[in-house]
């Protein structure tokens, strides 16, 4: 195969990726506490340099490389869990965190089990038995388990998360964060779920009633990535045919006799 071929094919597929990656943040840009991702990329010459470099098993005994071909190899994915913007909706049970930590839910599958989930969207609502609940209906997790509220009277949230009706403490949301965000990943439905290794930590966020974070992502900048990306997409296109023109003049028109 011609070396070109395939080193113009990769970068095409590299540029999908990242468009993949990046349409999903303009798709989810007025999406309550969603956290932009986006994409690496590793070159030929730095893979190569990581295997000759890696001596975790069998060193000093030679052992196959696999398969390295020139051109460019996707990455991993990252999120950015920088904080996005308040928006104010006065609605008590709207609920924004600032810092870092997460708003704790009992989770619901559709086989009816429940596990724990963790999310930064805040819009919650009552139901007409007055559990806290997300707009999904999985139950707002307290210290004391699920939050329920007397739906006839008033409510006040405090930064703490303690919830007052008729100023008597009633409830406090169950806040919580982790070391390494890296252990956690995106499950659905704006909900994380903490993979092997996590481990938990006190958090330090504050909690904001009548407030909702909304996307931490930038729509101008990511427009101005989605031109840059197309163009570059189209520019492994313009070499793809050229090489083929070339071939094709190889095969057809070299060397043929008159």
């Amino acid at each position: 195969m011609v070396k070109g071929l395939y080193t113009a094919y990769t970068g095409m597929i590299n540029e999908q990726h990242r468009m993949d990656t990046l349409t999903n943040n303009l798709a989810n840009s007025t999406t309550v506490g969603f956290k932009k991702e986006g994409s690496t990329s590793q070159s030929f010459d730095s893979v190569l340099a990581y295997k000759l470099k890696d001596a975790a098993d069998t060193p000093n005994i030679p052992k196959r490389m696999g398969i390295n071909n020139p051109g460019v190899k996707i990455g991993e994915n990252y999120t950015d869990w920088d904080q996005g913007s308040f928006k104010i909706t006065d609605n008590t049970y709207d609920l924004a965190l600032s810092g870092d930590g997460f708003f704790t839910i009992e989770f619901t599958n559709k086989a009816g089990e429940t596990s724990t989930r963790y999310t930064r969207d805040g819009s919650f609502t009552l139901t007409t038995d007055g559990y806290l609940v997300t707009h999904d209906g999985d139950y707002v997790m307290g210290t004391n388990g699920r939050i329920k509220l007397d739906t006839l009277k008033d409510s006040k949230i405090d930064t703490l998360g303690n919830i007052y009706q008729d100023d008597k403490l009633v409830a406090t949301l169950k806040l919580t964060d982790f070391e390494d965000y890296n252990y956690l990943e995106k499950y659905g439905e704006n909900l994380l779920i903490p993979v092997e290794g996590a481990t938990f930590r006190e958090p330090n966020a504050k909690v904001y009633s009548g407030y909702l974070e909304m996307s931490n992502v930038n729509i101008v900048t990511e427009m101005v990535d989605l031109i840059a990306i197309t163009r570059q997409y189209e520019s492994n296109q313009k070499i793809i045919r050229s090489i083929d023109e070339t071939l094709e003049i190889a095969a057809t028109r070299l060397g043929k006799l008159g």
